[in-house]
């Protein structure tokens, strides 16, 4: 069965972020992926350190990432870019973990402006050699698009972050098998 991670970059306790990335999971366990979430909120992963192995729940977690055939990968902007929480994990994966896999972006803006963010994922993701989907989604306006339950205000908007999951399994079913 193809494996779909999602890896939510947000910290806050009613992550738009990582409501959203449950979203694009869920499509993507419909069409027949086995699914999780890394919510990085909620893990112990010290400031990468390149010096130093294993930190913290670095091992397991960049395993989850290795052994996936597909990622969803989710941040806030800030600052006109993803967030610490999510750069701190991304330093610990490198082509290891990403080669030959299907990554889906997506990212949620308290206001307008995402699509630096999502420009700065696509490059540090190619940079170690994943396959970056076509298909991403940017939501403005997060906090007024999606409930505090995690449901979209928008139809359209709800679809495009299905398709994402969707996607995102198609994609990574289409790869050359690469993982054990």
């Amino acid at each position: 069965m193809t494996r779909i991670v999602a890896i939510s970059g947000s910290r806050r306790a009613n992550s738009t972020t990582r409501a959203a990335l449950r979203v694009a999971l869920d499509a993507a366990a419909e069409a027949g992926a086995e699914t999780a979430l890394i919510d990085l909120g909620a893990v112990d992963l010290p400031l990468y350190h390149p010096d130093e192995d294993e930190q913290g729940e670095s091992e397991r977690l960049t395993r989850l990432v290795r052994e996936a055939d597909g990622v969803i990968a989710g941040s806030p902007v800030y600052r006109g870019s993803y967030s610490s929480t999510f750069k701190n994990f991304h330093d610990f994966c490198g082509s290891e973990e990403y080669e030959y896999t299907a990554v889906g972006l997506l990212t949620t803006a308290g206001g307008g402006s995402y699509g630096g963010t999502l420009e700065h994922l696509r490059s540090t993701f190619r940079n170690v050699h994943a396959w970056v989907v076509p298909h991403e989604v940017g939501i403005r306006g997060a906090s007024s698009a999606i409930a505090d339950d995690g449901t979209f205000h928008d139809d359209s908007l709800r679809d495009r972050t299905e398709r994402l999951g969707r996607m995102v399994l198609e994609h990574a079913e289409r790869l050359p098998e690469t993982h054990g």
